[in-house]
């Protein structure tokens, strides 16, 4: 099962996902893309952790996401991967296009196949304004056709807003039709 919770700053989305992940019976490991570049982000990764039970496995992976669900044991397995944005934003400072492409289509491929359960969590960056720098266009951009294809094969489409969940896609199916 993949499960792809979206929001904006502070929505709620990570505590729904470590909601879902603990509610979800099996072991559960903790996927962070983060690095603490600054002492806020230092002081927002330690939020994380003092919430997280701490049975739960814990792996930083800031880029190849890929290679730790393809290799991840014991299985089966809850896998919370919090937060695809921060990945998406680590490829890009990595300025290597072509491995970024690779990364995220090996990404894609991992998902399809694993046998875990995935909870996926992202900020939802195409509902503000358009930025004006190239940089951070690219990175709505790439954060949106990830959304948007991930979301696709998803299972389950969950976006967070206040604190509440508005299920977008349930059991393979949209919750809505146009």
């Amino acid at each position: 099962m993949i499960e792809l919770i979206l929001g904006g700053a502070r929505s709620g989305k990570s505590r729904l996902a470590e909601q879902r992940a603990l509610n979800s019976g099996l072991p559960v490991t903790y996927i962070a893309t983060a690095t603490a570049g600054d002492g806020e982000m230092a002081a927002r990764i330690q939020h994380h952790r003092e919430r997280r039970p701490e049975h739960w496995h814990l792996i930083e992976e800031p880029l190849h996401l890929a290679a730790r669900i393809n290799h991840h044991e014991p299985e089966p397995a809850c896998l919370l991967i919090d937060c695809l944005t921060l990945w998406v934003s680590n490829w890009l400072m990595e300025n290597n296009a072509t491995e970024f492409a690779n990364a995220r289509d090996q990404l894609i491929q991992a998902l399809s196949d694993t046998p875990h359960r995935v909870i996926l969590v992202s900020n939802e960056t195409g509902m503000g304004v358009i930025p004006m720098g190239n940089l951070s266009r690219d990175f709505v951009d790439h954060s949106g056709w990830l959304h948007q294809r991930i979301a696709t094969m998803a299972d389950n489409v969950i976006m967070t807003m206040a604190g509440l969940p508005l299920p977008l896609k349930q059991n393979g199916r949209a919750c809505f039709d146009i």
